[in-house]
């Protein structure tokens, strides 16, 4: 069995890889290490429902604060993922189990323990399924509502890139609030920083959630740092707003070993609130811009924000 706490088996398709030093944060990137009563009853919680969170395995920075307010972002179809993201620090290879049949009921439990208005669903990229784990998601999403009908849902998907274009409306029908795909980078690093990926497929799957069901909020997210310059972005944000995407976010990219990407250079706050006037300026309804932002930081504030966004953009507020 993989030790996937070793780097080496976390990671083998990195063994060869060059080494890159990882360069001193500066301030505004340093946060507390994890700790405290409210965040071991989280912990608590995701091992007694055997879930497992983006959290942990991707190695978020925001962990100690999410966590010390009862909020875990779940990550569900197990902890090996399909694709080798060089940026990524979940483990990769061919996963050894199918999906576990008793997930759902158990993260919408894990739900009702942590007493969520708001959850983020998360999954590996699970390529060897048929349908790349949608009637999963599907199903998850319908259990967390039966569990936990006032709680709001966010999913975070795969790109479902060789499945059969009619798996994405499994997800879709089953009414997530948010349904969230991150673009990661701009396109000419890719070939890169996303291998196993395609750019304008991915753009193009946030475009037809919204053609199969407009009321749905669609999200999409990129990091900087990876090597992107300003220009880069704004093109990925105007292709954003073609595809009807609503809420944006942007965070720096932080290298989890010396076998990951290379980190290009720390963006500084000013420019993060420079990207986010231009967000806006670009028709998003919500845009979180920040050093530290990730996919489902704050979800449930945002969440909230956004709604409020676009009931004052209809004149309902």
């Amino acid at each position: 069995m993989r030790n996937l706490k070793d780097p080496a088996q976390r990671h083998p398709e990195k063994t060869h890889r060059k080494v890159n030093i990882q360069p001193r944060k500066p301030d505004w990137i340093r946060v507390k290490a994890p700790g405290g009563i409210a965040y071991e009853q989280t912990r608590k919680i995701m091992r007694e429902n055997q879930l497992v969170t983006v959290c942990e395995e991707a190695g978020c920075p925001n962990v100690g604060e999410c966590w010390s307010h009862g909020h875990a972002t779940m990550m569900i179809m197990g902890d090996v993922c399909t694709r080798a993201c060089t940026f990524c620090n979940i483990a990769t290879g061919k996963p050894l189990e199918g999906l576990n049949p008793f997930e759902p009921g158990r993260v919408a439990d894990a739900v009702l323990k942590l007493n969520l208005k708001h959850v983020v669903i998360t999954s590996v990229d699970r390529d060897d399924l048929e349908d790349g784990g949608a009637g999963h998601f599907a199903t998850t999403i319908r259990a967390v509502r039966r569990r936990n009908p006032q709680t709001t849902i966010e999913i975070l998907t795969p790109d479902f890139l060789n499945c059969d274009p009619s798996v994405l409306e499994l997800v879709v029908e089953a009414r997530p609030d948010v349904f969230n795909h991150n673009l990661e980078t701009v396109p000419g690093l890719y070939p890169e920083v996303r291998p196993g990926a395609r750019y304008f497929h991915s753009l193009r799957l946030l475009q037809r959630v919204k053609e199969i069901d407009p009321s749905l909020f669609t999200k999409s997210g990129i990091m900087v740092g990876l090597g992107e310059d300003r220009q880069a972005v704004f093109a990925v944000m105007d292709d954003m707003r073609a595809a009807d995407i609503d809420f944006l976010t942007i965070g720096q990219y932080l290298q989890p070993t010396p076998k990951h990407h290379h980190i290009d250079r720390f963006v500084e706050p000013e420019e993060f609130e420079q990207y986010k006037k231009a967000a806006y300026g670009k028709g998003f309804l919500m845009v979180s811009s920040t050093p530290l932002t990730r996919s489902s930081y704050h979800a449930g504030d945002d969440f909230a924000k956004l709604r409020n966004a676009r009931m004052l953009k209809l004149g309902r507020a």
